[in-house]
Parts: structure tokens; sequence; C-alpha cells
């Protein structure tokens, strides 16, 4: 048995305390204009009906900046908003962190300082026990490895950490080790508020999204003290359905995390909530928040009736995990998320960020024909995945969107205007 005792106060989601944003050049530094304080209700955002620009600062998105304009919500919408940023540089200083804060005070809830936490990791076989503590309690749950043949502490694997399982052996096959984690003993899917999570931090304001990627997190902790066989510079994260909502705020709360796969992952996930009828069963903001309001903080509900009015959307969560790689992938056939509704909107929207970063090579889309959480879809996203753990070239192309023919730019007229330094 492999013991590891660590404590680490690194990035895994830092709550984000300093307020930043709005960028300026002065003598050649970046100055970030400060996030208003307190955040702004819902309805001190003008209703924006397409997706809202992702190089619009938060101050310059209120109402309060209309001067009694009659067009400003359509100026926004169309990347004509005064305070846009510039550069990349004042995305990476600025408006990625704000993106970061603003997602947990309106979807999230705020993730716990793990600076405070101390993880223990005990490896018996394929089990990896896992205990943290923070606070004076003690929150534990277990992991389950399995490793590809030839992984070893000299030549260690990738790893992909998922919740509700996927398919192993193609993954296996390709030199790719695969890890799962009870999430229910994480998180139950309820309003119940039980496991390691809640043992930790109950009375809290935070979503079950949250809480299932802060175990992505704590199980890589774990990985990395006591699984030599895996490298820790090459991890992917996924799960489907709900558990690609979790998956994908594993990814974007932990830069430690190489490639982020939402599958089927809807509203809360990569489905837009403005477009949400292009497919599917119409899931929204209103029926996920009436049906499973525990995924996420209450500050979301204040959004029911009025989510035109949400200052960000699906492509902004996935514009904030760049120039980390994503993949995501959807089935047409899905009968309850909005899978046309991420291919045409969400993802070009968030591609275009990335390929503004110099990073569009590190997204790719995923349409296959078959249903809800359909376990090919994890075949048909794996040459995007050896392409970003091994470098290997893949004939695939993850621009297409198949059936759904060509993105729907009506959708983010902003893009019309991407920034230039």
């Amino acid at each position: 048995m492999r013991k590891g005792h660590i404590l680490l106060g690194a990035f895994a989601g830092a709550t984000l305390a300093t307020p930043v944003v709005g960028p300026r050049q002065t003598g050649g530094s970046v100055e970030c204009a400060p996030i208003p304080s307190p955040f702004p209700a819902w309805s001190q955002y003008p209703i924006q009906s397409s997706l809202p620009d992702p190089f619009l600062p938060l101050k310059y998105t209120t109402i309060d900046n209309a001067a009694g304009s009659s067009s400003f919500a359509k100026d926004i919408m169309a990347g004509k908003g005064q305070g846009r940023i510039r550069t990349p540089e004042e995305w990476f200083k600025c408006r990625q962190p704000e993106i970061l804060q603003l997602l947990q005070e309106y979807q999230y809830g705020y993730y716990p300082d793990h600076s405070q936490e101390k993880v223990e990791a005990t490896r018996s076989g394929n089990t990896v026990n896992v205990v943290v503590t923070a606070g004076g309690k003690t929150g534990k749950f277990r992991a389950t490895l399995s490793l590809p043949s030839g992984a070893s502490a000299s030549k260690p694997a990738p790893v992909v950490i998922n919740i509700g399982g996927m398919q192993n052996a193609p993954y296996l096959n390709a030199g790719i080790a695969v890890v799962g984690f009870d999430y229910t003993s994480v998180a139950a899917d309820s309003n119940s508020k039980t496991g390691a999570f809640w043992d930790l931090y109950k009375g809290r304001d935070i979503g079950v999204l949250t809480a299932w990627g802060w175990g992505f997190h704590r199980t890589l902790d774990a990985l990395n003290a006591t699984v030599r066989e895996i490298d820790p510079t090459r991890v992917g994260v996924t799960g489907c359905s709900r558990l690609g909502k979790g998956a994908l705020a594993a990814g974007l709360f932990d830069k430690r995390i190489t490639l982020t796969m939402p599958m089927s992952s809807g509203v809360q996930g990569m489905g837009p909530y403005r477009y949400h009828g292009l497919s599917g069963q119409d899931e929204t903001l209103e029926n996920s928040k009436q049906g499973a309001g525990w995924w996420s903080n209450s500050k979301l509900g204040t959004f029911v009736n009025h989510h035109e009015n949400l200052p960000f959307d699906a492509h902004t969560i996935a514009a904030a995990i760049a120039p980390r790689a994503l993949i995501i992938d959807q089935g047409t056939g899905d009968q309850f998320t909005d899978s046309k509704g991420t291919a045409i909107v969400a993802y070009p929207a968030a591609k275009v960020v990335y390929d503004w970063l110099g990073a569009g090579d590190k997204i790719g889309m995923s349409v296959r024909s078959g249903g809800h959480c359909d376990m090919s879809g994890f075949s048909s996203i794996l040459p995007f995945v050896q392409k970003i753990f091994f470098g290997t070239e893949t004939t695939k192309n993850y621009n297409d969107l198949g059936t759904y023919k060509s993105p729907m730019t009506t959708a983010f007229p902003w893009a019309t205007a991407v920034p230039k330094a």
C-alpha cells in the first residue's frame, strides 16, 4: 500500500477574492477596472436575446451604461459596447478571472478555499482512498483505478477521470488510464446535502455541480500523491448529462485539467440558456431549476423567467477554459438536451474566443448519431483526446457539425467585431 499525505494550496479552484475587470493600457501595463460590488441583480442587466459578448466586461454590461440610448442592448450584442477588452493579455489578466468570479456568483456558488484543506490518500491495489479535512471536519470517498498496459513510474500514462462510467476499453487500449469515483459519495444528486463535500461545507450556497467538480480535483490530488504510473500533466475529466455538467465545472475551476470532455451536458453545461428549444425536450433554466435546483446556487434561481438577462451563457463557460482543451459531444438523437443549440450556437461562439487566443485547435465538437449518453460518444471523441494527450494527428474534422451543417451566426453577432490590438 502506498500512502500520500498532501496539503495543497495551489490553484484547484481558489475563490478569486479580488474583483478584476475592464482593462485599459496604462504606460504599457494592463489596468483592470473593478467588478461592480455588489454584483448586479437580474433587473440591472439588459435583455439580450442573443449570446452575450464575451469580450465586454461586466462593468459595461449593466443598463446604467445606456445613458438613455434605446439601442444599448442591440449595440452590446453586436460587439459595439464601450470598454471591450482588446488583447489576449487583457483577457487573461482581466476578463477570464472576472468570468470565473461571475460564474461562481450567478451559477456555481463559490468554490471552497483549497489552501484550507488537507488531502490524505492511500492506495491499495486499484482502489485509492481520499480523505479531506478542513475546519476540523472530515470528508471521505474513494476512486477506482484502471491502468493501461505498460504504464509505470518511468513511463506514466495520461488519465481520464470520470463519473458515471465511460467506455474504458478503447482508452486503455490507447494507453490512457481510466479512473472513476462514486459521485454520490461526494455529493448526492438531491437536496439532501449528504456526501464528503457536504460533510465539510454544509450550509454554504454551492451547487452540486461544483461539489462534483471538487470531487474530480481531490481525486486528482490523491492520484498525484499515490499513483506514479499516471502523468499529472495530461489529465482529462468527463461525465454525461448532469455528470457532464459536473465535468465541465471540474475543467473550469482547476488549471491542472488538460482536457475537459462534457458529454450530452445540456443546460448548466454546454447547452445554451438562450436558443434552448432547437432540439430535444426543450431543457431550460426554468425547468432545470424546478427539477434539480440543487445543481446550482440560489442566485441562479433569481434569473428564472429572466434568462435573457443573464450576462453569460454556455459559450462563456467554455471560453473561460481556454486555452486548455475542450471537446464537446452530442448525439443528434438526444431526446433530452439541446444538441443542436450546443453544436450551432454555443460551440462556434466559444471557438471564436479560442481562435482569437490562438488556441483554435484546442476546442472541438463531436456531432454523432445516437441518443442521450450513448457510449459511442467516447469513441467518437477519442481521436481528439489522443491528439491532446499524445500529439497524434487525426483526419477527423472536429469542426464538422454533421447534419446540423453550419453555425447560427445570428446568435453571436459580436463575432463580426472581434477585438484587434
